[in-house]
């Protein structure tokens, strides 16, 4: 099954309003990253053990830890959670610069070092969220 599958069918098993709504995130990330590299993180861990919610990923970020491994993951991601959606904005240095440059812009959603979670696009500002997706889309792969 190709990724592009897998994210299609990951949107479509959502109900409603989720479904549209990570329809209409899906395509104004490709829009504003077209021909990125597409990922689809199902959740589980090396022993088939779910320990996430399903993550779509979109373009590259080389992830750095502490010991010097690296390892490659995306730079925007987007996941349904049990109150609605998460948008992952990895590769930001500063962990308050989020929340200080979009939080109290963006309408109702809670905003951390890396994570834009609301639970319908109605709640937010949909040109805030575009603007933190286009910072965290240039970010240093």
């Amino acid at each position: 099954m190709t990724i592009q599958h897998q994210i299609e069918e990951y949107i479509t098993i959502q109900s409603e309003p989720k479904l549209s709504d990570m329809q209409e995130l899906h395509r104004i990330i490709m829009e504003l990253m077209p021909g990125c590299r597409m990922w689809f993180l199902d959740g589980k861990n090396n022993e088939g053990k779910i320990v996430s919610n399903p993550n779509i990923g979109y373009g590259l970020y080389t992830m750095t830890y502490a010991d010097g491994k690296t390892k490659d993951f995306y730079q925007i991601g987007m996941s349904a959670n049990t109150t609605g959606i998460s948008v992952y904005i990895m590769g930001i240095d500063d962990n308050t610069y989020l929340n200080r440059t979009f939080g109290e812009k963006i309408g109702k959603a809670s905003v951390t070092g890396y994570c834009i979670k609301f639970k319908a696009l109605k709640d937010v500002n949909i040109d805030i969220l575009e603007a933190a997706i286009r910072y965290g889309s240039q970010q240093k792969p």
